[in-house]
Order: C-alpha cells, then sequence, then structure tokens
C-alpha cells in the first residue's frame, strides 16, 4: 500500500474518532495518525494536514454533498461515506499538488476497504458530479503534479456546456 493511500485511510480514520468520540484533535492525531504510521514523516504530515484542513471545511463540504443527494438527508448517508466525501472534496479544493482523478480513485478505494458494497459507486458518482462543477466554477486551483488529467476533466466539462 502506497504511504499516501495509508496516510489517508489514517485521516478518514482520525476524522471519525474525532467526529464520535469528542476529542481534541491533537489527541486524535496521536493516536490515530501518528501511532499508526510509525516513522514515516512524509505520511504523518500529510495525513495531519488532511484530517486538519478536512475539520476546518466540513460544513462547506456537506452543503456541497447536500447539493448532490437529492431527495437524501445527510445524516443518511454512511459516516464513513460522508467523511470520505469530506476527505475527497478538501483535496480538490485545498491540496493543488493532488490530480483531482487521483482523489476520486483513492475515495473509491478506500470506501470499498472500509464501506459498504456500493459506497465505492456512490461516491464516484457524487465526486465526479463535483468535480465536473468544480471546474465550471473555476474552484480547481491547480499546480505542478496537480494538473495532470485536467485537460481531460476541462473537456468533459466543456462538452456538457454546449
Amino acid at each position: 500500500m502506497s504511504s499516501r493511500r495509508e496516510a489517508r485511510e489514517r485521516a478518514m480514520q482520525a476524522v471519525y474518532a474525532f467526529t464520535l468520540g469528542g476529542d481534541e484533535a491533537e489527541h486524535v492525531i496521536a493516536s490515530v495518525i501518528d501511532s499508526q504510521l510509525g516513522t514515516d514523516k512524509e505520511a504523518k504530515t500529510f495525513a495531519t494536514k488532511l484530517f486538519l484542513r478536512t475539520l476546518d471545511i466540513s460544513d462547506e463540504a456537506d452543503v456541497i454533498v447536500e447539493r448532490y443527494t437529492e431527495n437524501w438527508e445527510l445524516s443518511r448517508i454512511a459516516l464513513i461515506d460522508r467523511i470520505l466525501l469530506r476527505i475527497a472534496i478538501c483535496e480538490m479544493l485545498h491540496f493543488d499538488d493532488i490530480p483531482p482523478k487521483v482523489t476520486i480513485n483513492e475515495a473509491i478505494e478506500v470506501a470499498k476497504r472500509y464501506s459498504t458494497t456500493k459506497s465505492g459507486q456512490f461516491i464516484n458518482g457524487i465526486l465526479d458530479a463535483i468535480l465536473l462543477d468544480f471546474q465550471k466554477e473555476g474552484r480547481l486551483k491547480k499546480v505542478g503534479r496537480g494538473l495532470v488529467g485536467m485537460d481531460t476533466i476541462t473537456k468533459r466539462t466543456e462538452s456538457t456546456e454546449e
């Protein structure tokens, strides 16, 4: 498993623990992220940043998800799926070096491991729609490696505007 995948899994577990446990973020980082990622400083840094930034944008992410889940109350979506959607939205908007398609693929793979059998499909559908709208709205600010695949996204966005 890549260290980034494991870092994403630990960030997801940290958000889950924070949401249900009510502990301070620093305690969750120490007990979930630092203890599980051992000596991999890069993975710890990434997981911690992803965890904290996801907490910062959780309310905004929930509003975004509600726009794409008509006839579904947010509370009816499995908690793991909601957390993975928040993390993916956070990556799309605030991690400019991560290509959006990598973000979506990683969310799907983590969902397959930790959530329901249909979660991967559900997350893929929601995130794909969000991605196209973020591109149309000019909200995706990618640089370097984050630009990989953006030409395809731009073409898809343009074809849906016609």
